[in-house]
């Protein structure tokens, strides 16, 4: 199909474009960008008078819940959510069932994202075995079918010994290493973050040491072994801070933090909603203050959802016997957007955290609009306004603190791989 889309206002921030274009789609690709040349004729042309365009979206954390928890979603389900969400590439940790540490099970998710055809599914590989932290996975084998990284996901990979091997093992295979930063012991079977809302209120913290102390580990090895990596959902600004003083360093250290964390804080589960209940935990408004300025300075390069759908029963009970996690795919925009009307970040700033640095994290020539690029695109409605509700949700997980949330503006096309995938 080609697709002539006119008058739209355009935010690249691969060229730090900001202004009017006319965009070509043909063949999957972007045609042209600017002018329309004469011998272009389209087969379908979209009016985006008034309207921003700008690259597809690529968030770098979804569980789909296949394979393994099909009865809380599937991937052909939280596909179209992305699609209705403007996002078109969507990176699946290796905690799926079997769990992602052979080659079997990547090509069987791209076989299942292909069938529905909504949206791009990359996959990190499991850093270890059964990711119990033990054995090294066969990392060259998972790269040959197309992993984008390795990583435990939020399993422990407890010896220090074990962790140096892997990151050489990953560095020798020139892979990315995505590290979710906790020590265990320290976390324990906490589910707040530890502080004054958690004595309260009775629960069991989660010290904001968990994170650092495991975080400068981490930092430690990778200066060591030299291995590409990334600190994946950060939670606290200290933790931030280091990453910011090892980025200084020359340390090939990136991050993001889950979208979540720049608008909620501790003082939000003190009704003890399980809505609330995220891991890592929310923490103080200092630390949420911190994370916005990491990204404001780069030393924080991304913003992802953390989707995490969850059937009905896994948010009753009380509030440390639930289970943890947003749905959260389709709040990934508006709640990014919302940092450009606070003043947090600039409209491009906003929008590179949620295409072009992700793409550049994961390796991949994607979150950019120019000629001969793949054609991922997203055109957004800055004037409509709407509110999160169970009606409004598209994805099978209805398990979200942002219900009633009022939201000013809304994707009303989605493009993947050059076809229209989503039209409001």
């Amino acid at each position: 199909m080609k697709i002539l889309i006119k008058n739209g206002r355009l935010v690249n921030p691969s060229t730090n474009f900001d202004g009017k274009a006319d965009i070509c789609i043909a063949d999957g690709k972007f045609f042209s960008v600017g002018d329309v040349p004469a011998d272009f004729i389209a087969d379908k042309e979209i009016d985006a008078s008034e309207k921003i365009i700008f690259p597809g979206i690529v968030d770098l954390s979804v569980r789909l819940r296949e394979p393994g928890f099909e009865y809380k979603a599937t991937i052909a389900s939280e596909t179209a959510a992305a699609a209705s969400a403007g996002v078109t590439t969507l990176c699946c940790p290796p905690d799926t069932l079997p769990i992602i540490d052979n080659p079997t099970v990547v090509e069987m998710i791209s076989h299942r994202a292909a069938e529905g055809n909504k949206a791009r599914v990359v996959v990190v590989g499991a850093l270890t075995q059964q990711l119990e932290g033990k054995k090294i996975s066969e990392m060259m084998a998972l790269k040959n079918v197309g992993v984008v990284g390795v990583g435990n996901a939020l399993a422990p990979v407890e010896s220090t010994l074990v962790m140096r091997r892997a990151m050489e093992y990953a560095a020798s295979c020139d892979m990315t290493v995505f590290i979710s930063s906790e020590d265990h012991w320290l976390k324990d079977d906490g589910c707040a973050n530890e502080g004054a809302v958690s004595a309260r209120m009775g629960l069991t913290g989660i010290p904001e040491i968990a994170e650092t102390i495991a975080v400068a580990r981490d930092l430690a090895l990778i200066a060591y072994t030299g291995v590409r990596a990334h600190f994946c959902r950060l939670s606290s600004a200290k933790a931030e801070r280091l990453i910011a003083r090892a980025q200084f360093d020359g340390l090939p250290v990136t991050a993001d933090v889950a979208a979540h964390q720049l608008h909620l804080t501790d003082m939000d589960i003190g009704a003890f909603d399980a809505q609330y209940h995220v891991h890592p935990p929310l923490r103080t408004m200092r630390d949420r203050d911190g994370l916005r300025k990491g990204l404001k300075l780069r030393t924080v390069n991304a913003i992802c959802s953390d989707h995490q759908p969850h059937d009905v029963d896994a948010k009753i009970g009380p509030f440390s016997d639930t289970e943890s996690g947003i749905s959260a795919i389709e709040t990934l925009l508006p709640l990014t957007l919302r940092l450009v009307e606070s003043g947090d970040l600039s409209l491009m700033e906003a929008i590179a955290c949620i295409t072009f640095e992700p793409a550049r994290i994961l390796g991949l020539p994607l979150g950019r609009v120019e000629n001969d690029a793949i054609a991922d695109l997203c055109i957004y409605d800055p004037d409509q306004i709407w509110q999160l509700s169970d009606a409004s949700i598209k994805s099978a997980g209805l398990n979200t603190p942002f219900k009633g949330w009022e939201f000013e503006g809304k994707v009303t096309h989605t493009i993947f791989n050059g076809q229209l995938v989503f039209e409001d």
